[in-house]
């Protein structure tokens, strides 16, 4: 049985927000930018997705969720691909799902370039984050890794939370 003439792309993509991210369940892998393509050729569908680092943890997870939310909605022939390159910037989330994060305690990236930057410096660019609970630029950095590798933990001076950062990349 062929893909339902009613199913596009972009009917695919309104599935996938279905799809949240296990390490920050507030933010579908749409808004995140983590979906790169769809692919509908026949009977067969195919999701390409960019892991936010290579070595991601969650992406055997969301490839298992992209498979079975699209089988719940009767696509039964779907594949999905990692795509690598380009590498997945902070730029192809969505204005929504930073505030998402913020909303959730999570200071995010601020708004950068959709294309990947190379550094042009050695070591890190420090910037100020502000605290996503009373928005104080006053916090400190206090450990380059949070929870995971694509979150750094800092503390506010001012209110005195801790909270992670969605760091830049």
């Amino acid at each position: 049985m062929a893909v339902s003439p009613a199913i596009t792309a972009e009917r695919i993509r309104e599935l996938l927000r279905e799809v949240k991210d296990p390490e920050v369940p507030v933010l579908d892998i749409v808004e995140m930018g983590l979906v790169r393509d769809v692919v509908l050729e026949g009977d067969d569908v195919r999701v390409d997705i960019t892991p936010t680092y290579s070595g991601c943890p969650a992406m055997e997870v969301i490839e298992a969720e992209v498979r079975d939310t699209l089988a719940a909605h009767g696509i039964t022939r779907a594949t999905v691909r990692r795509v690598f390159v380009p590498a997945w910037t902070t730029g192809w989330m969505t204005d929504e799902a930073r505030e998402k994060l913020r909303a959730y305690g999570i200071a995010p990236p601020a708004p950068g370039p959709a294309e990947p930057v190379a550094p042009l410096g050695f070591g890190p660019t420090v910037r100020a984050v502000s605290c996503p609970f009373c928005g104080s630029p006053d916090t400190v950095l206090e450990s380059t890794f949070g929870s995971t590798a694509c979150k750094s933990l800092h503390r506010c001076e001012a209110c005195h939370q801790p909270f992670e950062h969605f760091k830049p990349h």
